[in-house]
């Protein structure tokens, strides 16, 4: 409860500094949500890096491991060319190229045989010290070839909140239970509040969309919900802004709704199934947070580590799929995930954000901004992330087959985070070979 406290007051804090500012600035600067997006204002303004120096510890195992300087070091990982379900190699009969999972653990890999510049990850990993991270990790062909730990992090230490990465944690879990046949996606949420009136038609569909119309508003959104300590009751109550599929808007008490129907559908908590289905599948050591009445939270409040969340990113990079052919997620709907789920917001799956070229619509906190492109212009139509508030990121790049995690602390300089990725993002890009 306290670390909703705190989150919720830093959120509040950095909206009233940045609307305090010149209207102009008002717009990117308070992007302070619970999931980071990007535009052209946003990336103009939050791209400073704190003034606190960050501490690497420098004393972690793995491949690219940092040494403060941001140089790496790193040793061939022969597995990869190795065909072994048991090392976490899958190829099966069919004489494809073997698929390399870190399956119990992920494996080292020499950044120069993936085709990466040592020097452009040593590049990228002093960008990410100079914005206090806590850890970067970057993967590629399923192989570690780079991890930096800060601020007394190393590989097992979680963070206690990855913020809105648990919208994504939480669309799995959704397409889990549809696959089960415990949820139906399509048909409304039909909480029993509901029942006969504006919010009636509201399906799960639109809430994962974050197309539901449900009544928003910044205080209620990002500070009342915060501290109440029934937040599943206090999002439900809550009224009908909108007809279901009308108006987008990032919407955090839409979302944490999904608890009761994700309980309700399998049976038990949310945070029990999530361990069940997912997380032990992945070997993720993540857990999901609860707020004062013990539900669980589905909008934020995860903790896990950089190499937990680069497993999740790895499964959705591979189609929901793990080591020894188990699909962990449907495969058809990671596919449905990181494809557009409305016409309002091309840069919007099940919780998931995608670089899509359309109209992208960011999180109103509270000015609302929208406009024509792509989130990340330099990036592929492809990438896809999970994002997080203050620059918590699980970056997804299908077209060079890696996975790429950065975490850090509260930074009300990026309360949205986007001010990071998009240097970031160039980083990785200028690491990779021509």
């Amino acid at each position: 409860m306290a670390r909703m406290s705190a989150h919720r007051l830093a959120l509040l804090a950095a909206c009233v500094a940045a609307c305090s500012s010149s209207p102009a600035a008002s717009t990117s600067e308070a992007m302070s949500t619970e999931a980071a997006s990007s535009g052209a204002e946003a990336t103009s303004s939050t791209g400073a890096a704190p003034t606190s120096e960050p501490t690497s510890t420098g004393e972690v195992t793995g491949t690219g491991t940092g040494t403060g300087d941001g140089s790496t070091t790193g040793t061939s990982a022969s597995a990869t060319t190795s065909v072994s379900t048991g090392s976490g190699d899958d190829s099966g009969s069919t004489g494809e190229p073997a698929v390399l999972y870190p399956e119990p653990d992920w494996q080292p890999g020499d950044p120069g045989e993936h085709g990466v510049d040592p020097g452009g990850l040593a590049a990228m990993a002093k960008l990410a010290e100079a914005s206090d991270s806590n850890c970067l990790v970057v993967t590629q062909g399923g192989a570690l070839i780079g991890e930096w730990y800060w601020n007394g992090f190393d590989a097992d230490k979680d963070q206690d909140n990855v913020f809105s990465v648990t919208k994504s944690i939480t669309s799995a879990l959704v397409g889990i239970a549809a696959d089960e046949g415990l949820l139906a996606v399509e048909a409304p949420a039909a909480y029993s509040e509901w029942s006969g009136g504006d919010s009636e038609g509201v399906t799960i569909r639109n809430l994962i969309s974050n197309d539901s119309g449900r009544a928003w508003s910044f205080n209620s959104d990002y500070v009342v919900m915060g501290v109440t300590p029934d937040q599943t009751q206090y999002a439900i109550d809550l009224g009908q802004d909108h007809p279901p599929g009308a108006w987008w808007e990032y919407n955090n008490a839409a979302i944490q709704t999904l608890e009761r129907a994700l309980s309700t559908a399998t049976g038990g908590p949310v945070g029990d199934y999530a361990q069940s289905r997912l997380f032990s599948k992945i070997h993720m050591s993540a857990s999901m947070g609860k707020d004062g009445e013990g539900n669980t939270l589905t909008y934020q409040g995860v903790s896990a580590s950089c190499r937990d969340l680069a497993r999740l990113g790895y499964l959705y990079l591979r189609g929901g799929t793990w080591a020894g052919g188990e699909q962990v997620v449907p495969a058809a709907w990671v596919a449905e995930t990181i494809t557009p789920s409305t016409p309002l917001n091309s840069a919007y799956g099940f919780m998931w954000w995608l670089n899509r070229p359309g109209h992208w619509i960011l999180p109103s906190v509270p000015l609302r901004s929208e406009a024509d492109g792509k989130l990340i212009p330099a990036a592929p139509d492809e990438v896809f992330a999970a994002i997080g508030a203050f620059g918590q990121f699980v970056v997804v790049d299908p077209t060079t087959d890696s996975v790429w995690v950065r975490l850090g602390p509260i930074d009300l300089a990026d309360a949205s985070g986007f001010g990071k990725l998009p240097a970031l993002w160039d980083a990785f890009a200028a690491a990779q070979a021509p």
